[in-house]
């Protein structure tokens, strides 16, 4: 399916384009309709990917990414790719495949529109501010030529992942089914220092994260958080050793190659935060944030040896004490993880849309995502009793 020209098909005033290569995509137009605060839909963060071979056929992930021109005119973009596997999606579709292979149908290829390896809610169809009022034609539109391309590739189905509630309603009407996820994030109430925020923890709950962070100390490490300008290329080789570690104790290697994070250096390091960790004035252990114009983003970790709270103070504490700092509303500490709803990451609603070709499999996986959404609405409320805040600095 790999082409080295991007692929065209037209209706009406509308041209669909599908390229193989960001590079093609001129940087001033994407950032145009874009923007660059959301840095995972940067032109340089997709340019990483698929430069140092983080993406690719070889990976699974080969990029077909759209742009919409109305007229002549760039209207709108958004990421895509033909998938031939499912990992690193974080909306698990595994089950669906395996009942497509049991009844001797293909699920791969499919197309998705997703930021490979990032569960990050965000923007995915992109749509220039002067053509917003033709949002839905265009989501129509796109929909329309997405599902033409997928004919034309085999593809079963196509999935877009984590985008913003408000982009949403662009999509109503469509033959898409809707899928609810969970996810934990901190919020911003305007606090001043970490201590007004634990002012709103009831006292028992209070002292465990003191008591965790004091416990960090006493084994005799100490966290610097180095803002992207000022990382080293030394500083991301040690980075870069540490996220190895930790995936090779699960028995395979990370997603992402060292080339991918040193280019990211080069390009974008504005939207970098190093969060190392020391002992005897040795790193540790280092996790590697994203900075958006309002949020920040806990993408990678790792780690040689385990050190008790450490990964809390790292990965959660220092964090919000920058979020606090820089006055950014949010921080998105990455999917899953039940134990940050007890660290104050209230639960929320992530969202992603499926359109499945077969008809019958279409209307098996449409009454699926029907009952799974009642019981992931019933688990966000039973998670948010579990919040450590106080009933009286409840919002």
């Amino acid at each position: 399916t790999s082409t080295a020209m991007e692929t065209k098909i037209i209706a009406q005033n509308m041209e669909v384009q599908f390229h193989p290569r960001i590079r093609d995509i001129d940087p001033a137009i994407w950032h145009g309709i874009a923007g660059t605060g959301y840095p995972f839909l940067r032109h340089e963060f997709l340019a990483a990917l698929e430069q140092s071979n983080s993406v690719g056929i070889e990976a699974g992930w080969e990029p077909r990414h759209v742009l919409v021109e109305d007229d002549g005119v760039a209207v709108a973009l958004m990421p895509l790719y033909i998938k031939h596997n499912s990992y690193g999606e974080y909306v698990f579709d595994w089950a669906w495949a395996d009942a497509y292979q049991r009844h001797g149908i293909e699920y791969y290829p499919k197309l998705l529109t997703a930021i490979p390896y990032t569960p990050a809610t965000g923007p995915r169809l992109c749509i220039a501010a002067g053509a917003n009022a033709n949002a839905q034609a265009i989501a129509t539109a796109v929909f329309e030529h997405i599902r033409s391309y997928a004919e034309q590739l085999g593809c079963s189905s196509w999935h877009l992942l984590f985008p913003e509630q408000r982009d949403m309603p662009h999509f109503d009407g469509l033959p898409l089914g809707e899928r609810l996820g969970c996810q934990y994030h901190w919020f911003n109430r305007d606090y001043h220092d970490f201590d007004e925020f634990l002012g709103r923890f009831v006292s028992r709950k209070r002292k465990n994260i003191k008591r965790e962070r004091r416990r960090v100390a006493e084994q005799g490490i100490t966290l610097s958080r180095i803002a992207g300008p000022d990382i080293e290329a030394a500083d991301m080789e040690v980075f870069y050793d540490f996220y190895q570690a930790t995936y090779l104790k699960r028995g395979r290697q990370g997603y992402l190659t060292p080339d991918f994070f040193f280019q990211l250096r080069e390009t974008m390091a504005e939207q970098l935060l190093l969060v190392m960790a020391y002992r005897e004035n040795k790193p540790i252990a280092a996790a590697l944030c994203l900075v958006g114009d309002d949020t920040l983003y806990g993408r990678y970790w790792g780690c040689f040896e385990d050190y008790e709270c450490l990964h809390f103070e790292a990965c959660y504490y220092q964090g919000i004490e920058y979020c606090i700092e820089q006055g950014l509303a949010r921080f998105d500490p990455g999917a899953q993880g039940e134990h940050k709803i007890l660290r104050g990451f209230e639960p929320i609603e992530t969202y992603s849309l499926h359109w499945i070709k077969h008809p019958g499999f279409r209307a098996a996986i449409e009454d699926f995502l029907n009952r799974e959404q009642a019981g992931m609405q019933d688990y966000k409320a039973e998670a948010a009793t579990l919040l450590p805040f106080r009933k009286d600095t409840a919002d």
